[in-house]
């Protein structure tokens, strides 16, 4: 299996923008698999012995380094990247921020940072701020996209194409599906979370190293997307799940319902009957607000209510 080591002290293997200008650190065969290291989203600033008063100096020019890019062989404009993410491995221990800078709630508390050791499937604070709290780990990958077909775009909020969308449906056993813009697709990760509530609302998740593994294949039996969509497990039943990238929540909410409608429409419903099956039994669910200026709305449908 292929590895590709995103935690190199050079800061080799990784990048800030989503261009098509970067060059590729790797090549992979349609539907490999390979296993990805990955740093944790202030690309290996943060260490266990820091205090709040060290984030001051942290240099916010390389958060959310982006492991890759990794070109996918046969991927062409157009088509669909499927990512399979069949397991993550996060660190032993993580960290998590409140900032008085937050988008959400501004200059109301103070800023704080809280290490926690991860073991055992829970999180648990090493220090008084939040003592005694056991937060239960759901690993996911925050960031996961391709290269747009034009333009540079920053690693910190999401777009069209992916990237930092801190989706928290996005675990081992689910699969996300990106339109590809660029020959090869040129497919990134980075940003993995040990925990995180749906929104990431006060600042950060639970940031955490991880290693995990992927299968990148072209899927030839979708028909070209706009937006990132998935499949995935939510109370053990799996769920289409659409997503709307916009600064407006409104209009990320109106894009993931039409996606969803166009996705519905692929199981033989109406335009119309898909609209009524989105009110019936969608969920609309803010999964990202603070990586400004986009916003991430998703729709989720379950896929064992479809007909057959």
């Amino acid at each position: 299996m292929q590895v590709i080591d995103g935690t190199l002290q050079d800061l080799k293997n990784i990048h800030f923008k989503w261009s098509k200008n970067i060059k590729p650190v790797a090549s992979v065969k349609d539907g490999e698999i390979i296993s990805v290291l990955i740093p944790e989203s202030s690309t290996m600033q943060v260490r266990e012995d820091w205090t709040v008063e060290d984030l001051k100096r942290m240099n916010v020019s390389i958060l959310d380094a982006a492991v890759g890019p990794i070109y996918v062989e046969g991927a062409k404009e157009s088509q669909v990247l499927r990512v399979d993410i069949l397991d993550i491995q996060v660190g032993s221990w993580g960290w998590s921020s409140s900032e008085k800078s937050a988008p959400l709630i501004r200059d109301r508390f103070e800023d704080n940072l809280v290490i926690w050791s991860l073991k055992n499937n829970f999180a648990e604070s090493r220090s008084s701020f939040l003592k005694g709290t056991r937060i239960p780990l759901n690993p996911f990958l925050g960031v996961m996209g391709v290269a747009p077909k034009k333009g540079e775009y920053s690693t910190y909020p999401p777009d069209y194409f992916g990237g930092n969308m801190d989706n928290k449906l996005l675990t081992a056993g689910s699969s996300l599906f990106l339109p590809i813009g660029v020959e090869g697709a040129l497919f990134s990760v980075a940003d993995p979370h040990a925990a995180q509530g749906d929104g990431e609302a006060g600042n950060t998740g639970l940031e955490t190293s991880a290693t995990a593994i992927l299968r990148l294949s072209v899927d030839a039996s979708r028909k070209s997307i706009r937006y990132p969509r998935a499949l995935a497990k939510i109370n053990e039943q799996e769920h289409l799940v659409t997503m709307g990238i916009r600064r407006d929540l409104y209009e990320a909410s109106k894009i993931a319902m039409e996606e969803m409608i166009e996705e519905l429409s692929e199981s033989g419903y109406s335009d119309a009957e898909a609209y009524m099956l989105c009110s019936l039994v969608g969920d609309l669910k803010i999964s990202e607000l603070v990586d400004e200026p986009n916003h991430v709305v998703t729709m989720t449908v379950p896929r064992g209510l479809l007909r057959k």
